[in-house]
Formats: C-alpha cells, sequence, structure tokens
C-alpha cells in the first residue's frame, strides 16, 4: 500500500500527522564511514524538531553568511505501534512506512552545537519528507535502494545492504532507551555522495523495493536574507575540515593535499581552527552612521584618527575605479598568500576560499583583499564583481590587479584597486582564507572593520570609535568651510587657519547664528 501525500495534512510532508519525535543516525552506511574515516561499533543518535519536517516542492533557506549548506538522502521509517524493549526479531513489525527523507545539515552550524546538531540541523524545512509513504510490512527491509539527485544529476546510489546497521537494528537499539510512539521517525542514515547545495540548487530523493516507489522527494535552495544576533548566540564559523566534511572530502572542498585531518569521531565537537568568527553584514554601520560617513570625505577621517593616536589605518596604493566613487561598508576579509604551485594545486580549484568569500558576502559588505601589494596577477574579474554586486556588496578593496579591467567597470560595484593586469589568479596568488585578519595596502583590516573610500584613498575604521570620529570630522567640516568663506573674502590665513582665540570666538558666534 502506497500512502499518498494528497491525504496527509500540509507542512508534515507525507506524514499522518505531526510526529512527536525525530531520531536521526550519525553513521549508519559503509560507504559513507569509509568516506569519513571511521566506522562505529554501535549507533548513535540525535534528535530533530517536528518544527523541521517539510513537504515535497517546498524550499529549504540557506541563512545568510553561511557557506555549508548540505543534503542527506535518507531512508525515513515511521513508526505504526508503539515499540519498547522489542526484540530485533519483532522490530520491523512496529513500522508501519518507509519513505523518503533528506537529513539537511548547516556545517556552518556544526561545531558549537557539540554533537547535538540543534541548530545545525534543526533549522525549518531542514527535513522534507515524502512524497508518498510505501507500507512496511510489503517490503524487506535489506533490499530497499536510495538514490539522491542534485539539479538531475545522479549524486547518491546506494541501498540497505550496505548499511552497517540493519533497519530492524535501529528499532530494537531504540526501544531499548525509550518508547517509540506512533507517527515517531527514524531517519537511518546517509550514503556516500552528500555534499553542499547552493541556492538555486533542486535536491530530489527516492527510496523503492518491491517493485514500488515513493516518488522524488523535491527540494529547492533558497538564499535567506537575516544574519544571526552576536548578542544571542554564537555565530557561524567554519574551517577547513568542516569544509571537507560538508562537501564530502578534501578534493570536492578544492582543498586536495591541504593537511585537512580525517573525521576521528571528534570532528563534529572541534571548535573552528580560526579564533575568528565571522561578522554579521553591516555590523557597525547604522543607516544613521552610514549617512554621516558619506558627507565626510577621507582626508577629514583620516585626521580625526590621527589625532587619536591612529596612523596606519589608510589602505594605500589603491585607487577608486570610477572617479567620484564614494564606499561606505564593513569589512569582508579575503587573504591570499603568495604562489606556489603545489598549494595553488591544492587550494586554487573547486571551491576555494575567494569564491566562498564573494558568495558569502552580504549586503553593506566591502570585500577587502589581501594580495600583499602584487600587482602581477589579476585578484578578480568580471564575473567574481557581478556575483558581489548581486549579494548587495557596497564595493570591494584589492591592493592586487584586477583582471577583466573595463569589464568590472562596467558591472558598475565600487571598486578600489592597484590597476589593471591581464594574468589569472594562480600566477602570483593562492586563495587561502577568509574571514580573518588581513594586511591590505599596508594596514591591518579586520572582519567587521569599517572601511571607507573616496578619491583620497581607502581608510579602516575600528567600529568602537567610528561614531565619536565621524561626530567629530563633520565638526571640522563645518569649521574649515568657515575658513574657507574668510579666506573668499580676502582675510589672511595667519591666525584663521588654524583659528586663535579671536577667530574661535567669531566662529562660535557665526555658528550660533546659523
Amino acid at each position: 500500500m502506497t500512502l499518498s501525500t494528497d491525504a496527509a495534512p500540509h507542512g508534515f510532508g507525507a506524514l499522518p500527522a505531526r510526529p512527536g519525535k525525530i531520531i536521526a543516525i550519525h553513521l549508519s552506511y559503509a560507504s559513507r564511514a569509509d568516506q569519513r574515516g571511521r566506522r562505529p561499533a554501535a549507533p548513535s543518535y540525535f534528535f530533530k524538531p517536528s518544527s523541521s519536517v517539510a513537504a515535497s516542492g517546498g524550499t529549504i533557506e540557506r541563512p545568510a553568511g553561511t557557506e555549508l549548506l548540505a543534503f542527506e538522502g535518507e531512508i525515513a521509517l515511521v513508526i505504526g505501534t508503539p515499540a519498547r524493549r522489542v526484540p530485533l526479531a519483532d522490530a520491523w513489525d512496529h513500522v508501519a512506512w518507509v519513505t523518503a527523507s533528506n537529513d539537511f545539515g548547516l556545517y556552518d552550524l556544526r561545531a558549537n552545537d557539540k554533537g547535538s546538531n540543534v541548530r545545525s540541523k534543526g533549522g525549518d524545512g531542514f527535513t522534507p519528507i515524502g512524497p508518498s509513504l510505501l507500507d512496511a510490512a510489503t517490503l524487506n527491509p535489506g533490499d530497499l535502494r536510495l538514490r539522491t539527485w542534485v539539479n538531475g544529476e545522479l549524486a547518491q546510489d546506494d541501498t540497505t545492504a550496505g548499511l552497517i546497521f540493519p533497519l530492524p537494528q535501529l528499532v530494537a537499539d531504540l526501544s531499548q532507551h525509550f518508547t517509540l510512539e506512533t507517527g515517531d521517525v527514524i531517519l537511518t542514515g546517509t550514503p556516500a555522495g552528500s555534499s553542499v547545495v547552493v541556492p538555486g540548487d533542486v535536491v530530489e530523493v527516492e527510496v523503492s523495493g518491491s517493485g514500488s516507489s515513493t516518488g522524488r522527494l523535491r527540494t529547492t535552495v533558497t538564499q535567506g536574507a537575516a544574519s544571526f544576533d552576536p548578542a544571542l548566540g554564537s555565530l557561524p564559523a567554519v574551517d577547513d575540515l568542516q569544509r571537507a566534511e560538508a562537501w564530502g572530502s578534501p578534493e570536492a572542498a578544492g582543498l586536495s593535499g591541504s593537511g585537512v585531518p580525517a573525521d576521528t569521531g571528534a570532528s563534529a565537537t572541534a571548535e573552528p581552527a580560526s579564533a575568528e568568527t565571522p561578522v554579521p553584514a553591516g555590523t557597525g554601520v547604522t543607516p544613521d552612521l552610514r549617512e554621516k560617513l558619506l558627507r565626510v570625505p577621507v582626508a577629514g577621517l583620516s585626521a580625526q584618527l590621527r589625532k587619536r593616536g591612529l596612523n596606519n589605518v589608510t589602505i594605500d596604493g589603491v585607487r577608486p575605479m570610477h572617479p567620484g566613487t564614494k564606499i561606505v561598508g564593513t569589512a569582508k576579509t579575503l587573504r591570499f598568500v603568495p604562489g606556489r604551485e603545489d598549494l595553488f594545486q591544492s587550494h586554487g580549484g573547486g571551491y576555494n576560499a575567494q569564491k566562498r568569500a564573494f558568495d558569502a558576502v552580504g549586503e553593506g559588505e566591502v570585500i577587502v583583499i589581501e594580495a600583499r601589494g602584487e600587482t602581477g596577477s589579476g585578484t578578480l574579474g568580471d564575473v567574481l564583481a557581478l556575483r558581489a554586486q548581486a549579494r548587495g556588496a557596497a564595493g570591494i578593496v584589492t591592493d592586487g590587479g584586477v583582471r577583466d579591467y573595463d569589464t568590472v567597470a562596467e558591472v558598475g560595484i565600487p571598486v578600489f584597486s592597484a590597476g589593471p593586469h591581464p594574468a589569472v589568479l594562480g600566477r602570483k596568488h593562492v586563495p587561502w582564507e577568509h574571514d580573518v585578519t588581513i594586511g591590505c595596502g599596508g594596514t591591518t583590516v579586520q572582519p567587521g572593520d569599517i572601511i571607507v573610500g573616496d578619491g583620497d584613498g581607502v581608510i579602516v575604521i575600528p567600529p568602537a570609535l567610528a561614531d565619536e570620529v565621524v561626530d567629530a570630522a563633520l565638526a571640522q567640516e563645518d569649521e574649515d568651510a568657515y575658513v574657507a568663506q574668510q579666506v573668499r573674502a580676502g582675510h589672511p590665513v595667519d591666525g584663521l587657519f588654524p583659528m586663535n582665540a579671536e577667530w574661535r570666538a567669531r566662529y562660535d558666534a557665526w555658528r550660533r547664528k546659523n
């Protein structure tokens, strides 16, 4: 018997009702365990909220500021009659239906979950189920086939003969610890082939056996606009280990030969290698602050920072691609290291750090690239400029060259660079990492620093000083306008610039009137 989604309530896929519990297994297929470099001696589990269930044909949102949303096609078991301490021989009798599921996970949130997967796999829409239910009594649990497609191309294809722990064992094992109730769902693990998907991708999962099929469970990935609030909890963070595991291998993640360790069982609880975490888009720049910064020239900001002891805050050697350009935004950093053939082979291909940075830049952010002042190759081209523009980036700053210079200029996104160069990235640079402290144009730039640029150049403002500095610079601009007015009227600059006590009194009186 096959139960169609049409007969089920909306919101819970093909399930007849809201499940009380969703239990998922960490590793269960030999192909996946071998890919991870470890084979567990016994099954281990985690819970997913019922609010994560979605129907076929729906969407899943990749949150803003994240990059590692991965699919996991799985066979789902729906409990029919309650099971408590059932023997292995009777366990399958407690399963009413079998269906397809997708155990989506966001690896950007994985480290801080400490293996619980509460945030990384509990999001709304992270557990699509359906589109139909297969009668478990008509199926051989040892001869089911699971297939997953991404954009129409087969990504996963395995059978339950490849399981380390047979399906009835999972039911019997879980029933030792708590009662499996009617409607509860067990997600039975994913085989090799799980990998990262991006907005626009379509993922389909099908389960078949004994001549029956669930049909394809279809989910489309979309891009979210909301960022996580750092005042409420930890932010998304990734390192090369999480990238390798999300993509399925270091090679698929563009990290071939990088020395990324295999999964030893601690990967789900490991902290990111970097001590820094990405800053949400727009952090540090309120609409009011942005409006003020757009009014103040970089030279005025530089003077105020100098008064506060900050002299090394200018990104030197960069010029605007478009005369009259002004940029204001928070830094999204990208670091290149000097070109080396073996390192470019391991880090330059695939979904490398450069592509990840441009895919993750948020609205109002400025991509700042460390190229060590090396102008002998490009550090971006027209495709990446288009991507940054589509993401709502405020601009791009690089102390290296720009390839396809005229085409990038036509894109229209503000770019400050050391000038054009026709060579590709690999001639001089290896894309290494993003969202870390970098050096650009002779100054240090941290993620979240405020970047302001105009015809005089680009300056870096520590966020904690921004309001104080911009207000002081605006006040100085008013003084300078008054001085210029007096000079045009024929007054000598002596005593006026800078103002002595007499001129200061005149200025204060003028301010009170105006």
